[in-house]
């Protein structure tokens, strides 16, 4: 009677201990969960100064005072800020395009995508171990767009592009849309990242987007 007393006792107390202690496993596997998660949003955000036209928009900013004159066009600056804004336009195109690898000696090497491959800038005749796994597929096509798509609303909301060619929005059109427009881009280059890494990709981030500690 005694004895089974005891082993009652026993039993009570190791599942006690079993409600007041953790399953670390578990912890652990929320946590490395949670890491994942965040090595995901932050290595987006990490690229978007890559994906979005960060430098084209810095460009544009810096150069249109010049040809505007402060919004106040000729006939003549209409054409060249027409121009100007075809060519920023054209490399927000192209540079979501481009894509880079590494030969077997670790060099780097950059190039643009194209249907039959990518073409490799100032080195032609280097090509990668697979030249298929470079080629122009069609999220390169919607990538591209997005860019262009925020460049765009930031150019023609800009108050100078707007009087250069007499066209008069609400104010508020003019201070929210960008902002609208440009968090839903961000947004959606944040959790579907490009897989390219062409020009002004953050190469110091982990080899793969979705790395995570095992």
């Amino acid at each position: 009677m005694q004895n089974s007393f005891f082993e009652n006792l026993i039993e009570t107390g190791e599942a006690e201990e079993d409600d007041f202690f953790p399953n670390y496993d578990q912890v652990e596997d929320d946590e490395s969960h949670a890491t994942c998660v965040l090595n995901v949003i932050l290595s987006g955000a990490a690229r978007l100064n890559a994906l979005l036209p960060t430098a084209i928009i810095l460009t544009f900013t810096l150069l249109h005072p010049l040809i505007t004159n402060d919004g106040q066009c000729t006939s003549l600056k209409r054409g060249i800020m027409g121009c100007f804004l075809a060519l920023n336009a054209a490399s927000c195109l192209l540079f979501s395009i481009t894509d880079s690898f590494r030969t077997a000696t670790g060099r780097l090497y950059f190039g643009v995508a194209t249907v039959n491959g990518i073409w490799t800038i100032c080195a032609g005749h280097v090509k990668p171990c697979e030249p298929s796994d470079y080629r122009l597929k069609w999220p390169d096509l919607f990538y591209s767009l997005l860019s262009l798509l925020a460049f765009l609303t930031f150019a023609a909301a800009h108050s100078d592009v707007l009087s250069c060619y007499n066209v008069d929005l609400p104010r508020k059109i003019k201070m929210y849309v960008p902002l609208v427009v440009g968090f839903l881009i961000s947004a959606l280059f944040v959790f579907s990242p490009s897989t390219r890494k062409g020009i002004g990709y953050p190469f110091m981030l982990q080899n793969d987007v979705f790395y995570c500690n095992n």
